[in-house]
């Protein structure tokens, strides 16, 4: 998976300018201060072509130091600053004696010998290329930081789309395998015309949710018209027995959520409430935005948890040991939990007269600006008739 490209502070998004903008503005400084400095200590004005000649030595001698500090910056750290301990002192000493010899010409007619000019420019120098030295490594230390937390950033953001993608490859699989188990017990049965009609409908289905983006999320309208497709081609195995009822708020079916989320809480709901019925089960999938949350449930009017092969796993987000029923439930909670940390709330309801409940919380995104209006209830019209075929074990 490739890494998309590093996009630093924007002052810093061209080096090279940034470089030249610092030079010239920091440089400009010395020279301004220098000459205010010279002024107030009431020095000619002839003076100011010597503070000219120091700020010209100084600036070239720091743009033969960046490019030997931008060799030692990624060396251990005993030999990046020995050398550039070794590199200043060299400068310092360099710009020292230029100061001096020049200053000495100007002042002739002093006293004050070189020795002594030299001892009292070479601190000043220091101090200057020394604050020079120290910013140029502090802002390349700046930007190796910030490319390296931005590489990190973009790593986890990877590491989380994978994990989600892993997530979500989870459930084409089990749904295929049910559905092709029983389009071959047609074959075998030489019931044609179902066995052509559930191939179109699972077609239909897998274009749909081949286009969709494995790791992104889909209005919650777009969810069901999934589901839809998904539930044809269960109608075809139980007929009558399955009832399914859609109870979606206008402003809910245009809220986002992770693609295939609810898909697998049906399944369970067929598997579970459905399959181990004869007069099979009405399964309800509910919608509401409420203030800045959509509440998505699916319900179903089978035994409850009794007949679920249940066993407690702890919740992603409190560590509360909640039921499951296998690959589904807990499959759901780790996307949820990567897609909203701990901003969502996943709970199961089993009442004791029976039925089963999935209840899934999470912040309310709009994909697109729409007015809150009468909730939309559908059910499902029974299929055409079709050969009942045994139901295959489900891989939850």
């Amino acid at each position: 998976m490739a890494l998309m490209p590093f996009q630093p502070t924007p002052f810093f998004a061209d080096k090279n300018r940034a470089f030249w903008t610092l030079q010239f503005a920091g440089w400009g400084g010395v020279l301004l201060l220098r000459a205010m400095s010279a002024f107030a200590n009431g020095q000619p004005a002839s003076f100011l072509a010597i503070i000219l000649v120091f700020t010209i030595t100084g600036f070239s001698l720091s743009l033969l130091l960046s490019p030997v500090y931008r060799l030692l910056i990624n060396r251990r750290p005993v030999v990046t600053w020995g050398a550039t301990a070794v590199v200043l002192l060299v400068a310092v000493s360099l710009h020292t004696f230029i100061d001096s010899w020049v200053l000495g010409l100007y002042r002739a007619d002093t006293e004050t010998g070189f020795a002594q000019l030299f001892i009292g420019i070479f601190f000043l120098n220091l101090s200057l290329l020394g604050a020079w030295s120290a910013l140029y490594y502090a802002i390349n230390f700046f930007l190796q930081v910030e490319e390296q937390a931005d590489r990190l950033e973009r790593l986890e953001a990877q590491a989380t789309s994978a994990q989600l993608a892993m997530l979500r490859y989870q459930l084409n699989p089990h749904f295929l395998f049910n559905t092709l188990n029983s389009i071959s017990t047609l074959v075998l049965l030489k019931q044609t015309e179902p066995a052509n009609a559930m191939l179109t409908r699972l077609s239909g289905f897998l274009r749909h949710t081949l286009l969709t983006e494995i790791t992104g999320k889909i209005p919650l309208a777009e969810e069901v018209e999934t589901l839809q497709l998904y539930l044809d081609i269960e109608r075809m195995r139980f007929e009558e027995r399955l009832r399914t009822r859609f109870e979606i708020d206008p402003a809910a079916g245009q809220a986002l959520l992770p693609a295939m989320l609810l898909q697998p809480l049906v399944e369970n709901a067929i598997k579970y409430a459905v399959t181990p019925q004869e007069e099979g089960a009405r399964i309800t999938v509910s919608a509401r935005v409420m203030g800045n949350r959509l509440r998505v449930a699916v319900s179903d009017t089978g035994p409850g948890a009794q007949g679920r092969g249940q066993r407690a796993l702890p919740d992603a987000v409190t560590g509360a040991r909640t039921q499951s029923t296998g690959v589904g439930l807990p499959n759901i909670r780790n996307r949820l939990a990567q897609a909203y940390g701990e901003d969502h709330r996943f709970e199961i309801r089993t009442p004791p007269e029976g039925g089963f409940t999935v209840v899934i919380e999470i912040p309310y995104e709009s994909a697109t600006a729409s007015e809150p209006g009468q909730p939309v209830v559908t059910e499902a019209a029974p299929p055409q008739p079709a050969t009942l075929l045994p139901s295959p074990g489900a891989l939850t």
